[in-house]
C-alpha cells in the first residue's frame, strides 16, 4: 500500500494548475428549452425582487409515455407491476433542470466519505434544496415552486407547487402538506418551544407568520412587515415548509390514532418523550421510511457504516429531453474517523465525487495521485475563514470579562503574523483578513476586511497591558489581576492531532504566549462539540466562518445567530429560541449585539438590493470596531475530487453552504460519462 504522505505546495505551482483547472469557467449552460445560454459563476448575485412575480420554469411537453423517459432499473419495476409509469410519477409541469455541460445518462454510483452521525449535512446537501435555488450567476430560480407572487412591500407571498408532484412513497404534495407542517409542528408549543422563530416578522414585535392554503397547489406566507428576503429562507432546507403528515400523525401526541403503540417506540428507541420521536421521524436520513422530496432516499440509517441513497422514482425534474432525473442510481457515504483515511481512499480511486473534507495542504499528494486514482482535482473559490472565536458568554466570570474587552480581542488579533501563518501553515494559498464577505460577493466590505490585521507585538502588548492585564508571573505570561494565576484558556475544536487545522491553531497559540496569553487547543468530537456550545459550556471555539459568498442568504455569523461558531454563544442560543433556551441569555441591553439585531431586521424589511448592501456594512462597521470574532485567513482555494467520466460540474465555482457546496449546479444532472 502506498504510504500516504502530506507535502506542501509553493503558491507559484498552484496557481499554475489552478489556472489549468479553471480555464473553461465561463461556461455554457442549457436552458429549459435546451437553448445555450452564456454564464459566468462569479456574477454577483442578484437580490430576489420584491414587486414582480418570478418567471415560471419553462413548460416540459404534456405528459405521455412516449414524452418522458426513465432509469432502466425503474422501467424494470414499471414492467413488473411494481411502480407506475413515469408520466404518473412527474407532475403535470416538471421542472426541466438546465445541466452545465451536456444531456446525460443513466446509471452508477457516487462514492463519497463522512464522519458519521455528526457529518450528517455531507449526505443532507445532495437533495436539501426547496422552492428556489441558485443559477450559474447565483440568481434565484423556481425550483419545487412552479412560480410566485409577491406584493409591492414584500409582506404577501404566494407560491404555485408543481401540479401532481409526489412525495417519494407517491403520495401527493399539496398545499395541505404546508399547512399541515405550520399548524401541527411550527404552532405545537411541544415540538417548538420557541415558536416559529425563523418564520417571525423582522418587526419588534416578532410577529408568526400566517401560513394558509389558497388552493390545491398554491399557499399564501403573510407577515406584518415587509419580508423582501424570504425567498433566500426557501433555498436549503431539510424539513421546513412541507410535512408528510400521512407518514409523522402516528407519531404526533395529538393525531395518532394509536398512542400506546407510539409510546412503546418511544420507550423501544431509547427516547424520553413523543417529541423526540417525532423530531428523528422528520428527518428523512434517519431511516428509508420517511418521505421526502429529493432526488435520492435513504436505504438504511445514517448511523451505518456505509450509508447508502438511491434515486428517488417520484423525482419532480426532467432533463430539456424528457429524462427524469437524476442520473446516478445510487451515492454511497463511507464511514472514516481520521482524514489520512481518507486522503488514502482519495489517492486510491475510492472517492468519485466531493469537496466536503478535500483538504486543500493535501493538494500536491492529490495532484501527484491524480492518474493513479484516475480522478482531477477542480479548483474553486473557498468560502471558509481562519478564526478563533472567543465566547463572550464563557461561566468563567475571569475570562468572560477578558474576553469583553475590546482591547483584548484587538490585541490577539495583531498578535499574529498572518503572512507567516499564511506561508508556513497553507503555502502561501490564503489572504491576511477578518471573516468578511469575499471579494467576489456584492457584500464585500474591503474595510471591515482589514481591519486590525497587521501584526504588531507592541501594539498587542500596550493594549493588555492598558485593559489592566499587565502584570506577569516569572514564565512571562500575565496573570489574573491580583492572583498569581496565569491567564489561560480552552480553543476547542473538532479537528484532531496531526490535521492542518491543528498545526494552525497551535501556531496562533504560540504568537498569543509571544504576547504573555497562555491557551491550549483541544480536539473535541463533533458529538461532544455540539453538547457543549449548545450548553454554554465552551470557552473559545477553533472554526473558520464560512457563507461568505450571498451573505445575505444566511448571516447568522454576523448576527450571532450560529451558535457553533460560539463568539457568543448563550445570547446566540437566546436569540434563535425567542428566549426560551435554557442555555442562553439576554445580553445586556446597551450591548452592541443589539444594535447589529436591528440593523439585520432592517434589512429584511428593505426591498431595495443597494440599500441592503449598506445596512448590512453597517454591521460590518460594528465587526470592524469590534471584532466579535477573530479572522486571520481567508479567501483560499477549495478542492473537489472529481473521478474522470463525472459530468456536468465544472471548476470554478465558488463553494459555500447557502450555494450548497459542490451541489450548486444540481447533483441530480450530474452524470457518468461511460
Amino acid at each position: 500500500m502506498r504510504k500516504l504522505v502530506k507535502r506542501g505546495v509553493s503558491r507559484r505551482e498552484f496557481l499554475r494548475v489552478s489556472a489549468l483547472a479553471g480555464a473553461g469557467v465561463v461556461t455554457v449552460a442549457c436552458g429549459a428549452a435546451g437553448e445555450p445560454v452564456a454564464t459566468a459563476p462569479e456574477a454577483a448575485p442578484a437580490a430576489p425582487a420584491a414587486a414582480e412575480p418570478a418567471a415560471p420554469a419553462a413548460a416540459a411537453p404534456a405528459a405521455s409515455t412516449s414524452q418522458y423517459s426513465e432509469a432502466p432499473m425503474l422501467a424494470e419495476l414499471v414492467k413488473a407491476g411494481s411502480l407506475p409509469p413515469v408520466d404518473e410519477r412527474l407532475p403535470s409541469n416538471p421542472m426541466v433542470m438546465p445541466v452545465a455541460e451536456s444531456i446525460g445518462t443513466y446509471g452508477g454510483t457516487f462514492r463519497r466519505g463522512f464522519k458519521g452521525v455528526s457529518d450528517r449535512w455531507g449526505p443532507t446537501k445532495h437533495i436539501d434544496r426547496l422552492l428556489v435555488w441558485f443559477d450559474q450567476s447565483l440568481n434565484l430560480q423556481p425550483r419545487i415552486a412552479e412560480s410566485w407572487e409577491v406584493n409591492a412591500d414584500g409582506s404577501e407571498w404566494v407560491f404555485h407547487m408543481r401540479e401532481g408532484m409526489k412525495w417519494s412513497d407517491g403520495t401527493d404534495l399539496t398545499s395541505a402538506n404546508v399547512v399541515w407542517w405550520w399548524e401541527n409542528i411550527m404552532l405545537n408549543t411541544e415540538i417548538s418551544p420557541g415558536g416559529p422563530s425563523a418564520w417571525m416578522t423582522s418587526g419588534a414585535d416578532k410577529t408568526p407568520a400566517t401560513v394558509e392554503a389558497v388552493d390545491d397547489y398554491s399557499f399564501k406566507i403573510t407577515y406584518a412587515d415587509p419580508k423582501p428576503l424570504l425567498p433566500y429562507s426557501l433555498t436549503r432546507q431539510n424539513r421546513d415548509l412541507f410535512a408528510p403528515g400521512h407518514y409523522l400523525a402516528q407519531f404526533h401526541n395529538d393525531l395518532t390514532e394509536d398512542v400506546a403503540a407510539m409510546e412503546a417506540a418511544v420507550k423501544e428507541a431509547g427516547l424520553n418523550a413523543w417529541t423526540e420521536l417525532f423530531d428523528a421521524k422528520r428527518y428523512w436520513y434517519n431511516g428509508p421510511d420517511t418521505p421526502m422530496l429529493g432526488g435520492w432516499r435513504a436505504t438504511n440509517e445514517l448511523s451505518s457504516e456505509l450509508f447508502l441513497m438511491e434515486r428517488n422514482p417520484y423525482f419532480f425534474a426532467v432533463d430539456a429531453e424528457g429524462q427524469q432525473l437524476p442520473y446516478v442510481d445510487e451515492i454511497s457515504h463511507r464511514f472514516f474517523e481520521a482524514n489520512d483515511v481518507f486522503d488514502l481512499r482519495i489517492i486510491n480511486g475510492e472517492v468519485d465525487f466531493q469537496a466536503r473534507h478535500v483538504q486543500l495542504p493535501s493538494f500536491t499528494l492529490y495532484k501527484e495521485n491524480e492518474d493513479q486514482g484516475d480522478y482531477q482535482v477542480f479548483v474553486g473559490k473557498s468560502s471558509g475563514h481562519v478564526a478563533v472565536q472567543l465566547n463572550l458568554n464563557t461561566p468563567d466570570d475571569r475570562l468572560r470579562e477578558f474576553y469583553n474587552n475590546r482591547d483584548v480581542r484587538i490585541a490577539l488579533s495583531v498578535a499574529v503574523d498572518r503572512n507567516a501563518l499564511n506561508e508556513l501553515i497553507y503555502d502561501g494559498l490564503l489572504i491576511p483578513r477578518q471573516y468578511s464577505p469575499l471579494s467576489v460577493s456584492p457584500q464585500a466590505y474591503p474595510k471591515q476586511a482589514d481591519a486590525h490585521i497587521e501584526y504588531d507585538v507592541d501594539a498587542a502588548n500596550a493594549l493588555l497591558d492598558g485593559a489592566g492585564y499587565a502584570e506577569k508571573n516569572a514564565d512571562g505570561m500575565r496573570v489574573w489581576p491580583g492572583t498569581s494565576d496565569a491567564i489561560s484558556f480552552i480553543i476547542e475544536g473538532t479537528d484532531a492531532a496531526g490535521s492542518v487545522t491543528e498545526d494552525a491553531v497551535n501556531q496562533i497559540i504560540k504568537y498569543y504566549a509571544a504576547v504573555g496569553v497562555s491557551a491550549a487547543y483541544k480536539y473535541s468530537e463533533r458529538a461532544l462539540y455540539t453538547e457543549h456550545y449548545q450548553s454554554n459550556n465552551i470557552e473559545a471555539a477553533f472554526w473558520g466562518g464560512d457563507r461568505t459568498v450571498v451573505p445575505l442568504a444566511a448571516p447568522i455569523i454576523w448576527t450571532c445567530e450560529q451558535p457553533d461558531r460560539p463568539w457568543a454563544a448563550a445570547w446566540s442560543l437566546w436569540k434563535t429560541s425567542n428566549g426560551t433556551d435554557p442555555n442562553g441569555q439576554e445580553p445586556p441591553a446597551d450591548h452592541w449585539v443589539w444594535t447589529i439585531w436591528g440593523l439585520w431586521d432592517q434589512i429584511q424589511a428593505e426591498s431595495d438590493p443597494a440599500q441592503q448592501t449598506a445596512l448590512f456594512h453597517q454591521i460590518l462597521d460594528i465587526w470592524a470596531e469590534e471584532l466579535p470574532m477573530i479572522g486571520y485567513l481567508g479567501e483560499g482555494p477549495t478542492l473537489v475530487i472529481v473521478k474522470n467520466g463525472v459530468k456536468n460540474y465544472l471548476p470554478g465555482f465558488p463553494v459555500d453552504d447557502p450555494t450548497g457546496d459542490e451541489h450548486l449546479l444540481n447533483t441530480e444532472t450530474y452524470y457518468w460519462e461511460a
